[in-house]
């Protein structure tokens, strides 16, 4: 007899099932607290890791330039290393303005999206959700995708690695204690008002797809719907955007981009704006 593959994503324990039909959303682990951060865990981040690395290289050069010529020289270059480096990262790693900082999660995504555009995919990154009729919104969608398999709005969050993220009846989306009902919803909605904004360009619907790249904790499967949100591990971003079947053709994305830049403008603009 063949093995059978089992969804661990879909299945939820009898407590779970129990938990669902609670009429207040709790959370199973709402008596663990997280664990304060160790130095372990700072030297562990990957920005201080390439602190260390500049630092030692600067002082390398540094030191060998204050012995072949003198102390002002060395510590000239030292401060020119670790500047140029700096700069250098920046402009490899982004493409958005690197005065605006984005995250490290929406970095790492960055990185797998700019890999696609060979592929036919195009992206705009930072775009923000104008505000509604009701005059709500304040939104960003942190990279919106148009590629051969359809129009994402993907979201990167960087959670904390420590607490055990779990989905209940693919209504529920806890990291550990904390329950993220708020943050799908939020997802959902950007989605929505891009697809309202996008269409209304365009004059027929273009559906937006709604997901969370996560980074951080492990998650024990591949894609999730939950709330209507895709969640996935943020590694698999790239993967997830080239799982589905192909449904636009290169001059379908280009005119969605073309509306997408214009309905939905940079959610930090620069001067020249």
């Amino acid at each position: 007899m063949a093995p059978v593959e089992r969804d661990t994503s879909t299945q939820t324990s009898t407590r779970e099932q129990d938990d669902a039909s609670r009429p207040e959303e709790q959370s199973p682990f709402e008596r663990e607290r997280p664990k304060q951060e160790t130095y372990g865990d700072m030297i562990g981040d990957p920005q201080v890791q390439r602190w260390i690395r500049r630092s030692v290289a600067a002082l390398a050069l540094g030191l060998l330039f204050a012995l072949l010529v003198n102390l002002p020289v060395g510590l000239l270059v030292a401060i020119v290393v670790v500047v140029a480096d700096v700069a250098l990262k920046n402009r490899k790693e982004s493409s958005v303005e690197a005065w605006r900082k984005p995250s490290v999660a929406e970095r790492k995504t960055e990185r797998q999206l700019r890999g696609m555009e060979k592929s036919g995919y195009r992206t705009l990154h930072a775009r923000a959700v104008p505000r509604d009729d009701e005059g709500v919104s304040d939104g960003q969608i942190d990279h919106l995708v148009i590629g051969p398999t359809g129009v994402y709005a993907v979201d990167s969050e960087k959670w904390d690695k420590r607490l055990p993220v779990r989905a209940m009846s693919h209504r529920k989306l806890f990291l550990g204690p904390f329950n993220k009902k708020e943050r799908l919803d939020e997802a959902r909605w950007e989605s929505e008002q891009a697809s309202k904004l996008i269409s209304g360009a365009l004059g027929y619907e273009v559906p937006v797809q709604p997901s969370l790249a996560i980074y951080g904790p492990a998650i024990s499967w591949k894609v999730l719907m939950v709330r209507d949100v895709d969640v996935y591990a943020g590694a698999r971003a790239r993967n997830y955007l080239r799982r589905r079947p192909k449904i636009l053709s290169s001059t379908d994305i280009d005119r969605i981009y073309e509306a997408a830049e214009r309905v939905l403008p940079p959610k930090y603009p620069s001067d020249d704006d």
